[in-house]
């Protein structure tokens, strides 16, 4: 009763899930419906094989002569079209499987790069790669191997059932008695199990994000000297994992084990019911044969029904927590409205913070087209979330940021203002690929004269020309292969060749020394259709280049004229 409570409360989100298990699965219903039509004639075969099977007894052991050779004949026959059809489900459930798995998967990827950076930033990168793998998989094996074996062992139940009943009433009724009973553990231990697997699971992602997060910083721990305290903490979660996974597997097995021993006894029963029908002659050899093959027909799929709990309510367990991120809002889009050259940005009244006490409160800020702006102060006063909030990766709490261009046309702060901004972020962002693909990331069709040129204004051509391979040159992990300073440099020519009308660049010369990063920023200005350009920088040589120095102090911005500066400092001098 409490559990169909339960089921009330949250019928919304059964709704939720069986819609969007339906969703995945119409692509593949064709499939899916082969593979069930291939287990029920599995089923059936089976069942023809259990009444020749009896034929061939009777023949064998009656008076009577019969064509055993034909019935034997037809029992081969049937063995092997049975392997046929538990060959070819198979193959195409393993198939359909991977294709099933790999659907989901690019749904969910597709929503992770397409929703609120704030919201998925929330997640660690193992459990979401865990959602992506192992929770996917779930679900596809589910979908393509568990509901059908439901539905054949169903299917099955009631074909062996009515074959049996027309043999004998009364093992046919004492051997569905036990189905109630698989019902009520099923209803009981299902809550239990769901709760357990979520357990599971979540002990994997913590298990994933440990061995993800360790291995990406892996210089830090050793310089640290923490591999010994790594190798506990791998070792404890490690430990955490088997428990849950060992509670689990105990339920299961205990389950299982009551209802095989249950069976058990009723194949006992079956058993000595047919001895003592065969003592008093009333049935024969064969038909015996069929009681016992039937009667365990009939058990094994109640048996299996209570096998799949586990196995279902690893469906719903991870079905939830990749609804989960379903659920996260998608990013805000709206339709372009300026495509000017010349682009510059007005924020007012903007307020913002990451928790209720804000970083920027009831400031302004005003970029002119074409115009060099450096933002400076000192670490975690704002300067890297204004960037955030102008590339819109996190939402206001209050403000308007609008974006216009040399017309008059303005466009509202959206995740499509991206597609005008060129952006490099802090450290070191290049993917494992040869530098070429990493160019390409910025712009797709760059030609090699584009990627040359970008690689220039970058001062980064001279080094890429040295290495063996030039802009074939592959790149590990995180430009594992170049230097801090080398990957940087890929990274500006990255956002240099987008030729986009505003171009970001946090932190984005730290690592080159003060000729080089001078030379970068003279390329940049240089350039005949100037970017407005937005940089935080420490170096004050930086500030020679700009046109106006933005300084946050006390959340609000405050701007500084460099050029009205210069002039002051000139006519001083």
């Amino acid at each position: 009763m409490n559990r169909i409570k339960i089921l009330w409360k949250d019928r919304k989100n059964q709704t939720h899930y069986i819609k969007w298990l339906a969703h995945y699965t119409k692509p593949y219903l064709f499939k899916i419906c082969i593979i069930m039509v291939l287990n029920l004639g599995t089923s059936l075969l089976g069942v023809l094989m259990a009444l020749v099977s009896k034929e061939i007894i009777d023949s064998a052991t009656s008076t009577f002569s019969k064509n055993i050779t034909f019935m034997l004949c037809a029992y081969v026959g049937i063995t092997v079209l049975v392997q046929l059809f538990t060959i070819v489900q198979t193959l195409m459930s393993i198939m359909l499987n991977e294709k099933f798995s790999f659907g989901i998967r690019k749904q969910i990827y597709d929503k992770i790069i397409r929703s609120e950076w704030m919201q998925i930033s929330k997640y660690h990168t193992g459990d979401l790669m865990t959602r992506l793998t192992s929770d996917a998989g779930n679900v596809a094996d589910g979908i393509v191997t568990t509901i059908p074996q439901i539905i054949k062992l169903f299917a099955e139940l009631i074909i062996v059932f009515f074959t049996l009943f027309a043999f004998s009433k009364l093992l046919a009724v004492f051997a569905l008695m036990l189905a109630p009973l698989s019902g009520i553990i099923s209803l009981f231990l299902g809550r239990k199990l769901k709760k357990l697997q979520v357990k599971v699971q979540e002990s994997e992602a913590k298990y994933r994000s440990f061995l993800q997060e360790s291995l990406a910083n892996v210089l830090i721990i050793k310089a640290f000297t923490n591999e010994e305290q790594s190798m506990d903490k791998l070792i404890r979660l490690r430990d955490n994992r088997f428990y849950w996974v060992y509670k689990k597997s105990k339920l299961g097995v205990i389950v299982s084990t009551a209802m095989s021993c249950t069976f058990q006894i009723g194949y006992i029963g079956a058993f000595t019911y047919g001895v003592f029908q065969i003592s008093r002659n009333v049935i024969t050899y064969g038909t015996m044969t069929v009681f016992l093959t039937l009667v365990n027909r009939v058990q094994a799929p109640i048996l299996e029904l209570a096998q799949q709990l586990p196995k279902v309510v690893s469906i719903v367990a991870s079905a939830g927590r990749i609804i989960e991120l379903q659920n996260i809002p998608l990013e805000k889009r709206e339709e372009r409205t300026i495509c000017d050259q010349k682009i510059g940005v007005d924020v007012n009244h903007l307020t913002f913070g990451y928790t209720d006490e804000p970083v920027l409160e009831d400031t302004e800020l005003h970029i002119r087209p074409s115009e060099f702006v450096a933002i400076v102060g000192e670490s975690g006063i704002g300067k890297t979330t204004l960037i955030r909030i102008l590339m819109s990766f996190l939402t206001m709490n209050r403000g308007e940021v609008e974006f216009y261009d040399a017309h008059g046309h303005k466009e509202p702060l959206n995740a499509s203002n991206r597609e005008f901004i060129s952006y490099v972020p802090q450290g070191n962002t290049l993917f494992s690929g040869t530098i070429r693909d990493n160019l390409l990331t910025g712009k797709e069709d760059a030609t090699d004269d584009e990627i040359i040129e970008a690689l220039k204004m970058a001062c980064a051509y001279e080094f890429v020309n040295e290495l063996p391979d030039g802009l074939n040159t592959v790149l590990g992990e995180k430009g594992h292969g170049l230097s801090e300073g080398q990957s940087q440099r890929i990274a500006i020519a990255r956002a240099i060749i987008r030729r986009a009308p505003v171009m970001i660049l946090d932190e984005a010369t730290s690592a080159l020394d003060e000729k080089t990063e001078l030379s970068v920023l003279h390329s940049i200005r240089s350039i005949p259709a100037r970017p407005t350009c937005v940089l935080i920088t420490h170096r004050r040589s930086v500030l020679d280049y700009c046109d106006r120095e933005l300084i946050i102090q006390e959340k609000k911005i405050h701007s500084v004229s460099l050029r009205e500066k210069r002039k002051i400092e000139y006519g001083a001098i």
